[in-house]
């Protein structure tokens, strides 16, 4: 009985011995692994896609993307880039930047079109002069067209800024408040790169910039619009246009998650007689605009104006919350403050283009999703690109030159 005893107390001695051990252990431990696991797990758990409710309908994969200028459509392009490249699908590329931009699209710019192994392409997005004919050649039937538009005032403020150094009515104001008084003074049809300067938003989409104003004529042109473009967004209300959008693409919330690209570094507002003035002399542009607001908020009453400031609060809280993650601020950085090449902006014009610093020692996993986040168009579409055409992607030493005659320098 003793001997029992003894073997009794012996083992749970022991047994005490590795429970403190393992305590001790645990605790020892918890003091520098936890944190780290706890972080990784929690920076997963953000980039794992929101519950949404069960969808009857289909995705979209076939879409046409007409990138008007200085209208927020590098931050639509983003988001069409992250889509199509983790799903998967293939791009209408151009062969540098743009589809031979000012020039009307045609289809023989379209990188492997020519092929005999030609596919079939599933998002047309990047700049170009719209031309319908040729963009059917390109894309399927059953793809969704859409564009954006934004007050052509302050667009004529962004495009001045930005083009001055390309076109000629610009460079020959002193300023401007001296364009924005006698825009006649300086602007001539048909000198270099004056697209720019007057009815920009009518030229983007194939049609005559200097044709005399007529409410006819201003009418046919929407009426012309609307009957090919499934959906036209507005700039001035962005968050609303990405409701709407992943409405209509059948998409989840993340996948119209953006932050803002090719950001300006400042702006001067516009007095109401300035903003006036510019309306008048981008009269085509403006009534555009003021056709397509209508249809805008037709739409949105149709969806629901309670559903829609619900969805808006989604998105926003939803890019907060990837902005926590993703970025060292939550305030765009100048491109010296950039230390990744990938996501440094290209700069062009005279005001400085901000962009996105992501923030250091996220996992590989996270780092690749910010990354993609922030990444600009020229350098995404050299990505796609190398995928898509292997054999023939760029060297990275002709990229400035590239960069330089694809905006037109």
């Amino acid at each position: 009985m003793k001997l029992c005893q003894f073997y009794r107390v012996r083992i749970l001695g022991f047994g005490l011995i590795i429970i403190l051990t393992i305590g001790f252990t645990v605790q020892l431990l918890g003091i520098h692994l936890p944190k780290r696991y706890r972080q990784t797990a929690e920076l997963r758990m953000v980039f794992a896609e929101p519950s949404s409710s069960p969808r009857t309908c289909q995705a979209k994969r076939h879409i046409v993307f007409l990138k008007t200028h200085k209208t927020a459509g590098s931050t639509i392009l983003n988001l069409l880039h992250r889509y199509g490249d983790r799903n998967g699908l293939i791009f209408a590329l151009p062969f540098k930047y743009q589809f031979n931009y000012p020039n009307l699209f045609h289809s023989r710019r379209v990188k492997g079109f020519s092929s005999p192994a030609r596919p079939t392409y599933d998002i047309l997005c990047h700049h170009m002069r719209f031309n319908l004919p040729e963009v059917r050649k390109v894309m399927p039937s059953d793809s969704f067209y859409f564009t954006i538009l934004r007050d052509p005032a302050t667009m004529a403020e962004s495009s001045f800024s930005y083009y001055r150094s390309v076109s000629s009515a610009f460079k020959k104001a002193p300023n401007f408040k001296a364009f924005i008084s006698h825009p006649s003074d300086y602007y001539r049809q048909g000198e270099r790169s004056n697209q720019y300067a007057r009815n920009l938003l009518w030229f983007d989409l194939g049609f005559n910039p200097d044709a005399p104003f007529t409410e006819i004529l201003a009418k046919a042109g929407a009426r012309a619009v609307e009957g090919i473009f499934n959906l036209v967004l507005l700039a001035e209300h962005f968050d609303e246009s990405m409701i709407l959008l992943k409405e209509e693409f059948c998409w989840e919330l993340d996948d119209v998650v953006t932050f803002k690209l090719n950001i300006r570094g400042s702006s001067r507002p516009l007095e109401q007689r300035e903003v006036e003035q510019l309306r008048a002399w981008n009269a085509l542009d403006w009534y555009l605009y003021s056709y397509f607001n209508r249809t805008f908020w037709g739409k949105v009453e149709r969806f629901g104006r309670e559903r829609m400031d619900n969805e808006v609060k989604r998105l926003r809280e939803r890019r907060q919350q990837l902005a926590n993650v993703c970025l060292e601020g939550l305030e765009p950085v100048g491109a010296e403050d950039i230390k990744e090449e990938a996501i440094k902006p290209f700069q062009f014009g005279q005001e400085k283009i901000l962009g996105w610093a992501v923030r250091k020692n996220l996992s590989p996993y996270v780092h690749t999703r910010c990354v993609k986040m922030v990444t600009p168009e020229l350098q995404y579409k050299d990505l796609l690109d190398a995928h898509q055409f292997p054999a023939g992607s760029q060297n990275e030493s002709d990229l400035a030159v590239t960069l330089a005659r694809a905006i037109g320098r």
